[in-house]
């Protein structure tokens, strides 16, 4: 069932009269821009007199004209309106840098000299540590090794006294450790 299916399944009908219908929406179509799109859409319809959403967006009150259209004509006009539906925010592409790099970039021109350094001495040997240590990559690996390390030394009882006594036992937890060290040697070789 495709999604426009499955939000037009949770319409709910409030009111049917001759040449009327109000309707409820779902929590999803409770947007400003959806009842603009579901407004005009049913604008465009010959028959159809009024179409309006209630500020808060919950409610669709249509008026039609009853000699031209059924109310079952009307309710496929609505839910047609559902398939063509603007982007949520959250699928809307964002125009700012992701992640981590334009903080690590401000740490980095704070750490970098105003002068280059001497050459051989500790500080000129110091700065291209900082620098590649200062990126993006180095950081999630280095909370990667800090998570695996974490989650080694909190279930370090069970894997000395439990699993390795009894291996076939507790096979699902060996599955488990195997699997993530797979996914970290994965991401490694990646990267």
């Amino acid at each position: 069932m495709s999604h426009a299916n499955e939000l037009a399944r949770r319409i709910v009908v409030l009111q049917r009269g001759a040449g009327f219908l109000s309707l409820e929406l779902p929590h999803e179509l409770q947007r400003r821009d959806v009842g603009q799109h579901i407004e005009q859409h049913l604008a465009a319809i010959a028959g159809i007199l009024a179409a309006a959403v209630d500020p808060n967006g919950r409610q669709l009150s249509i008026r039609f004209s009853a000699a031209s259209l059924s109310t079952a004509q009307v309710a496929r006009a609505v839910f047609s309106a559902l398939n063509d539906l603007p982007p949520t925010e959250a699928s809307r592409p964002q125009n700012t840098t992701p992640g981590l790099q334009p903080l690590l970039d401000k740490l980095k021109t704070l750490l970098t000299p105003a002068t280059p350094p001497v050459a051989g001495s500790l500080q000129a040997r110091f700065q291209p540590l900082v620098e590649s240590a200062l990126t993006e990559k180095a950081i999630i690996n280095f909370f990667n090794d800090i998570v695996a390390f974490y989650l080694i030394r909190t279930h370090w009882d069970l894997i000395s006294k439990r699993w390795l006594q009894n291996p076939i036992a507790h096979s699902n937890a060996w599955l488990t450790v195997f699997y993530l060290i797979f996914l970290l040697i994965r991401y490694r070789k990646n990267q």
